[in-house]
C-alpha cells in the first residue's frame, strides 16, 4: 500500500514561536524514527519482524508503570492464580503488544495473505453480514485489534472507525493511511473540532450520519471511560462508554461484536463473530445500559478464555 508522505516543510501558524519551533522539531524527530522503525521491519520477513516485536515487548513491558496495574488487575480477575501464574500472563500480554506494534506497521502486507485470517463460520456470517442496513461493530484490545474490522470489509459493509488523533500529526498521518484497506468508509477523529470548536458533537453528528445512511461504524470500545456507565466487569465494576449502544439504540442498527485472536507464534488470527439482540423497551437510558452489559458481558468470556492476548492494564475498577 502506498503512503502519502506529509510534507515535513509545512509550518503551521505561529510556527516561528520558540515554543511551536521546539514541538515542530521534537514531532519531525519523532517521525524519523517511525519512518526507520517501518522501514527495518520490512527489511525482515513478516514472521521475523513480529518475533522480533515480541522479543522487545516480552524485554521492556515488565519494566514499564503500567505493569503493576496489568498485575492488580489479573489478580483481581483471577484470585485462585498464583503469582507465578499472573505474572506469565502479563507476559505473554507484553509479548502480544511487541507483535501489535509491528504488525501495526506492516497491515498491508497481512492483508495481502488472506490466508492469515480465518473468520469462523465464515459462510454463515457472510450471509448475515452482508444484508444492508445500519450496523454497528464492537471490539476489544485483544490479539491485533487493529484487524478486527476486517471482517465487515471482507463481507461487502464499508466500515468506518473512530479514533483519537495523536498528538503528532506526521505520525498521525502515518498509521492512518495504514488503516485505510481496513477502513473504507473512512476515519473519525475523536474531539476533531467544528467551526464552532466543539469536536465531540461534530464526531458524533458524523457517526450517527453515517450508520444511518445505512453505513456500520467500529468502535475499539473497552478503554476506561470516566465518564461512561457503570457495567459490571472481571470480578469488579468499572465505567466504559456506553457510544456503540447509544448509536445503535438510537438509530435501530445491528449490533456486531468481534474479536481477532492470535493463533501461533506467526501473524495468523482468528476472526470470532456474534451477533447481540438490540434492546428494545420503552425506556432508552435502561435499554442502553443493558445492550453496553451484554457487549461487556461477551467480552469477560473472550478474555477469560484468553487473557494473555488482552491489554491488562486498560481497566481500573472502580473501589467497593
Amino acid at each position: 500500500m502506498d503512503v502519502v508522505e506529509p510534507a515535513l516543510g509545512m509550518k503551521a501558524a505561529g510556527a516561528r514561536r520558540p515554543g511551536n519551533r521546539r514541538r515542530a522539531l521534537k514531532h519531525r524527530l519523532e517521525y524519523v524514527a517511525v519512518r526507520v522503525a517501518v522501514g527495518l521491519s520490512r527489511l525482515l520477513p513478516l514472521r521475523w519482524a513480529t518475533a522480533a516485536g515480541a522479543a522487545l515487548g516480552r524485554s521492556v513491558g515488565p519494566w514499564r508503570r503500567q505493569h503493576r496495574r496489568a498485575l492488580q488487575n489479573l489478580a483481581r480477575a483471577f484470585p485462585e492464580k498464583s503469582h507465578g501464574e499472573i505474572e506469565t500472563i502479563a507476559r505473554g500480554m507484553w509479548a502480544n503488544m511487541g507483535r501489535v506494534m509491528v504488525e501495526t506497521m506492516l497491515i498491508d502486507r497481512i492483508l495481502e495473505d488472506t490466508s492469515r485470517l480465518v473468520v469462523l463460520d465464515q459462510e454463515y456470517w457472510a450471509a448475515r453480514m452482508s444484508q444492508p442496513g445500519p450496523s454497528v461493530g464492537a471490539t476489544l484490545h485483544m490479539g491485533n485489534w487493529e484487524l478486527a474490522i476486517w471482517p465487515l470489509t471482507l463481507f461487502g459493509q464499508r466500515p468506518a472507525g473512530v479514533y483519537r488523533p495523536l498528538a503528532n500529526p506526521l505520525v498521525d498521518h502515518l498509521l492512518r493511511a495504514q488503516r485505510v484497506r481496513l477502513y473504507p468508509g473512512g476515519l473519525f477523529g475523536k474531539g476533531e473540532a467544528d467551526e464552532q470548536g466543539k469536536g465531540g458533537q461534530r464526531t458524533a453528528r458524523l457517526m450517527i450520519d453515517h450508520v444511518r445512511r445505512g453505513g456500520c461504524m467500529g468502535f475499539v470500545c473497552d478503554h476506561n471511560e470516566r465518564r461512561g456507565v457503570v457495567i459490571p466487569f472481571l470480578g469488579g465494576r468499572a465505567r466504559f462508554t456506553p457510544v456503540p449502544a447509544m448509536i445503535a439504540r438510537h438509530v435501530d442498527a445491528r449490533v456486531w461484536l468481534g474479536r481477532c485472536l492470535r493463533t501461533g507464534s506467526e501473524p495468523r488470527f482468528r476472526f470470532d463473530l456474534k451477533e447481540l439482540e438490540l434492546p428494545r423497551s420503552g425506556d432508552r437510558a435502561a435499554d442502553i445500559q443493558a445492550l453496553t452489559a451484554a457487549i461487556f458481558a461477551q467480552f469477560e468470556i473472550w478474555i477469560r478464555e484468553h487473557p494473555e492476548q488482552w491489554m491488562w492494564w486498560n481497566t481500573r475498577w472502580m473501589k467497593t
